[in-house]
This record gives C-alpha cells, sequence and structure tokens, in this order.
C-alpha cells in the first residue's frame, strides 16, 4: 500500500517553509524569477488539476508578485503536457501539476516519449482524496456489501463506469473485485462528466470518481453513496463508510496531486517554489478551497516523502495494468 503521510508532515513543511534562514540555498535564487513561470496543466479546464494549479498560482502570485502563467495541454490521459514539461529546459520556469494518471502512464501508454521517475523531479504532494463509489437512487444496493451479493449471485450483469481504462477507478474496483470474488462490467467514459451524466440518469449501475467530483450530486440526492476508498472516511462525505469497513480490510486507493520540475532544475529554485507552495498551502483560504470544495486532505509533503510516494504508486498501480492486461482507450 502506498505510503501514508500524516498531518504532522503538513505542519512541518510548512513551519520549514516559514522559518528564515531553514534552507540556505534559498538566497541564492535572488535572482530568480526573471521571466513569467509556467505551471502546465496536462488537462482541460474543469476537472480538479486545474483549479488545484489556478489556486495555487493566485495565492503564490499575490504572495510574492511572481507572474506565473497556466497552460493548459491536455491529451493522453495527462502524459502529453507531462512530456512538454519533462523536456522543457531545467531552469525554473516550468513546472507541471500532475494528477494520479501520471503513476498509471508509464504501464498503461506504451509509447510515452520521457520516463516518468528520471526526467521529473518530485518537488510536493500537494494532497490526496478517496474516490467515491456511487449509485443511482432507483437501484437496489443500499451498501457496497450488496453489491458483492449482487454480483455473486449474478455475475457480469451490474455495471459500473469510470472516467476511462486504465484510470485510478477502473484499477481500483479491478482490485477490489480480485479481493472479493466477484464480477461487474466496467464501461469506461472520456471523462467525469459524461460518467456522471449516465449515473444519475440510470444508465450505468454504479460509478467512481473523486469526491470532489461526485460529492455535488450526493448532496443533491441525486446519486446514493456507498463507499469510498480511503482507509477511512472522508471528511466531505463522514456518513459514508469506506471500502475497508465493508469487508476490505486495510484497502486503501487515493486520488492526489502533485507538483513536478524538469530533472536538474537548480535545487535552490525547487528549494524555493517548494518554500512558496507550503506557504500557499498554509493558508486559511486555500485550505478551505481545496478540503472543502475538492474533498482534498492536504498533504504537502518534502521531495523526499514525493519521491517514495510516487515510486510506490508507479509499482503499484503498474502491476494492477500488467496483471489484468488493461490497455487505453
Amino acid at each position: 500500500m502506498p505510503t501514508t503521510l500524516s498531518r504532522r508532515a503538513v505542519t512541518l513543511a510548512i513551519a520549514a517553509a516559514a522559518m528564515p534562514g531553514i534552507a540556505p540555498a534559498v538566497a541564492q535564487t535572488d535572482d530568480w524569477p526573471k521571466q513569467p513561470i509556467k505551471f502546465i496543466v496536462p488537462f482541460p479546464p474543469g476537472g480538479t488539476v486545474d483549479p488545484v494549479a489556478r489556486i495555487l498560482q493566485k495565492q503564490i502570485t499575490d504572495a510574492t508578485g511572481w507572474n506565473i502563467i497556466v497552460d493548459n495541454r491536455p491529451g493522453a490521459g495527462g502524459s502529453i503536457g507531462t512530456a512538454a514539461a519533462a523536456k522543457s529546459p531545467a531552469d525554473g520556469y516550468t513546472w507541471v501539476v500532475v494528477f494520479d494518471t501520471h503513476a498509471v502512464n508509464p504501464s498503461l501508454l506504451p509509447n510515452m516519449t520521457f520516463d516518468t521517475l528520471k526526467d521529473l523531479a518530485p518537488v510536493m504532494l500537494v494532497g490526496t482524496s478517496p474516490m467515491a463509489v456511487v449509485t443511482p437512487p432507483g437501484r437496489p444496493f443500499k451498501t457496497f456489501g450488496d453489491v458483492v451479493t449482487a454480483a455473486k449471485a449474478k455475475p457480469d450483469t451490474i455495471t459500473y463506469g469510470s472516467i476511462g481504462n486504465g484510470s485510478l477507478g477502473h484499477l481500483t474496483l479491478t482490485l477490489v473485485q480480485q479481493a472479493g470474488d466477484f464480477r461487474i462490467v466496467h464501461v469506461p467514459y472520456k471523462g467525469g462528466g459524461p460518467m456522471t451524466q449516465d449515473v444519475v440518469a440510470g444508465q450505468i449501475d454504479l460509478a467512481i470518481g473523486t469526491v470532489a467530483l461526485l460529492t455535488p450530486q450526493i448532496q443533491a440526492g441525486k446519486v446514493r453513496a456507498l463507499a469510498v476508498t480511503g482507509d477511512k472516511r472522508s471528511p466531505v462525505l463522514p456518513e459514508v463508510p469506506s471500502l475497508a469497513e465493508q469487508g476490505f480490510p486495510n484497502f486503501s486507493a487515493l486520488a492526489w496531486w502533485g507538483v513536478l520540475a524538469p530533472t536538474g532544475t537548480p535545487k535552490a529554485i525547487q528549494d524555493r517554489m517548494h518554500a512558496e507552495l507550503a506557504k500557499a498551502l498554509a493558508q486559511p483560504a486555500v485550505r478551505k478551497q481545496l478540503g472543502e470544495q475538492l474533498g482534498m486532505d492536504l498533504v504537502a509533503s518534502t521531495p523526499a516523502q514525493f519521491n517514495t510516494f510516487l515510486s510506490e504508486q508507479v509499482a503499484r498501480w503498474g502491476k494492477v495494468v500488467k496483471d489484468n492486461n488493461i490497455k487505453p482507450d
């Protein structure tokens, strides 16, 4: 299972960022930045990665006066924009904000033009979030256990949607089916919008997506939440039990968001950006936006912690992709 970063890590990261002299190398960046800084978002506007980048952009710009531009470069599960970042000059003017697909793509996409672990330097794991499993109100399922029972009685008759083949939701329910010895039918969508529309309309029996994506429909009574995929309940959906509480002990699968830089970006500049990210994430308004609106558990990790987390995610989900011969859409 991936490393769980504690709330103490958040506190330490923020404290370190606020302490003068904690990183002497930061003083070496006095002449940086001299030009606009680019935050590449390898997804279109909407979703969750774009608002994360824009919230951080605004807070850092307001605090420092830096000119930060958000550059949306969508395509291929985030790999096109991320490749552009990996191939950019390592001068501190290009950063990329990634989603959990970043750890799946190396195994899912055979022709990627960069090495996920070698060509990009982890700067910060911003936060994590469980996913939610939901069903239309007209379906008979009241708990995830009801799904398992029905699926065992009639295998391959219950459908579930995800945001695409190889998405974290798809891989998560693949693992859960194996652990619970039941079978349901995957229906891949080209994103969260179409999937959400279909589950609300009752076109599919279940859907799995981030808490941020599905909470508005849950709160409006348009779908019923059966489970969240973290090892504990989500503060945004405290009444919804985790899969770990429903017959899958110790199970956890988290969506996540992080910031990386081209490998070779000077450490002093990486440290400076890390410090500003940590300061931004310490602001109550930012914590409210990311926590309450996007359902995110803020982490604000160190680069070393993010490196360990990312390596574990690549290994974990790569094995699921390969063992199940999962192909992209």
